[in-house]
């Protein structure tokens, strides 16, 4: 499906966006290893999670969903049960890494795999720790979906992340749990802390103690009541629209704004954004605020080291917001862009252009000069949710309409996007 996106003067109101990605798979994984009811509100109806509930269903799990609250039966940590067909996690790179880690610990075999995308990706990066645990795990060339895994004799594992990823320090956690002893994961850059955090939540033994998590194995893990936060991911793309577009003012409720996820908040603030959190609180140990955003004046600035993976998933949006900034932005050692959806820096680069945006791409990232004037065009989204959103704001700016190609993807991670934005612009 293609869409076509008019020019808008401003956004303005109040805006409500789908619950945070990255926590309702977590808490749907999670869950599912724990022992009795877990409630999960606000849950998000993507793609991406629907099909983490189809993997945790076809692994014997009671799960069913009334709109967007999701009731799981936990039986615990060992009580999943060998597929009768190979799980699909369809487009979820965050459904294979993180299952992957639980499978690899089951006394039965199993076979994961997902789409043309998935089967792309690389999974060398958990099939290596997993295999140190002692893990029975291969794959195609022993890098690419489909992944065998047979049943497990996990002892435990002593592992420095040799890349910044909350997917691969998650499949570790996850596949701990059913070690012999204590792991250590040693995080020299920090990343995303939704797994820590959620496991110590339903009960699990974690520590932190400088760089080093520490996981105990075989915790009892007990069901709870848990409300997923607004997604600071999808948050951005408004957050964005109201900072470039005149006389916006808006405020998005209840976003997570977890420290290893408002990277974005941090550089938007160094460029000059006009951005207020309030009514900070914590629920289930996740830090949640309301952010109110006005229309800003912006300056280019470097984007580097250990901030990337702290707004990896934003840098599509983030490349939009330095398009009309004053002077150059240059964003480096982001690398891991190009093994995304799509290879972000590249997709990112060609399409703006096509637009008049005056960008080029560099090995790890990409420099983008600042006063802009973007014109209306055809652009492709090659079925990456975040690059259609990105483009989608971008075209909000544009002199004249800008049709999408393949806009339909956004349902992977947000599928209300579209509703909103039309609610909001004038």
């Amino acid at each position: 499906m293609n869409k076509t996106i008019t020019p808008k003067n401003s956004i303005n109101g109040i805006v409500n966006v789908e619950g945070d990605k990255s926590i309702s798979h977590r808490a749907i994984i999670i869950g599912s290893l724990a022992n009795g009811i877990t409630k999960i509100n606000n849950f998000l109806l993507s793609k991406d999670c629907l099909a983490t509930i189809k993997c945790f269903k076809d692994l014997g799990v009671d799960i069913k969903i009334y709109k967007n609250q999701v009731i799981i039966n936990g039986k615990g940590l060992y009580s999943l049960k060998q597929p009768t067909s190979q799980l699909d996690v369809k487009n979820s790179g965050t459904t294979i890494r993180l299952i992957s880690g639980i499978l690899s610990g089951q006394n039965f075999d199993s076979i994961i795999t997902g789409d043309e995308s998935i089967k792309k990706r690389p999974m060398d990066r958990i099939i290596e720790p997993l295999k140190i645990l002692g893990a029975n795990i291969s794959g195609k060339d022993n890098k690419f979906a489909p992944l065998y895994i047979k049943k497990g004799n996990l002892n435990f594992i002593n592992y420095k992340l040799p890349v910044a990823s909350a997917q691969v320090k998650s499949c570790i956690l996850l596949a701990s749990l059913y070690g012999k002893q204590d792991s250590i994961i040693n995080e020299p850059i920090k990343c995303r802390d939704h797994t820590e955090r959620m496991l110590e939540f339903f009960g699990a033994k974690i520590k932190k103690l400088n760089d080093d998590i520490i996981i105990s194995p075989n915790p009892k893990l007990i069901g709870k009541n848990v409300y997923i936060p607004g997604d600071i991911s999808s948050a951005s793309f408004f957050i964005v629209a109201a900072l470039i577009l005149e006389n916006s003012n808006i405020t998005i409720k209840n976003i997570g704004i977890n420290d290893t996820r408002t990277g974005i908040i941090t550089v938007l603030k160094k460029m000059g954004a006009n951005i207020q959190l309030n009514n900070k609180k914590i629920i289930n140990n996740e830090p949640i605020a309301d952010i109110t955003v006005k229309t800003s004046k912006l300056n280019g600035i470097i984007i580097e080291k250990d901030l990337i993976p702290l707004l990896i998933d934003e840098i599509p949006i983030i490349a939009v917001c330095a398009l009309f900034a004053s002077g150059k932005t240059i964003i480096k050692d982001a690398s891991e862009l190009k093994v995304k959806e799509t290879n972000r820096i590249k997709v990112i680069v060609s399409q703006f252009k096509k637009m008049g945006a005056n960008i080029e791409e560099t090995d790890d990232g990409m420099i983008i000069y600042g006063d802009n004037i973007i014109k209306g065009t055809k652009v492709n989204s090659y079925k990456d949710h975040r690059i259609a959103m990105s483009l989608s704001i971008l075209a909000l700016k544009a002199n004249g309409k800008t049709e999408i190609e393949n806009s339909d993807c956004v349902d992977i991670s947000f599928p209300n996007f579209y509703n909103i934005l039309d609610q909001i612009s004038s």
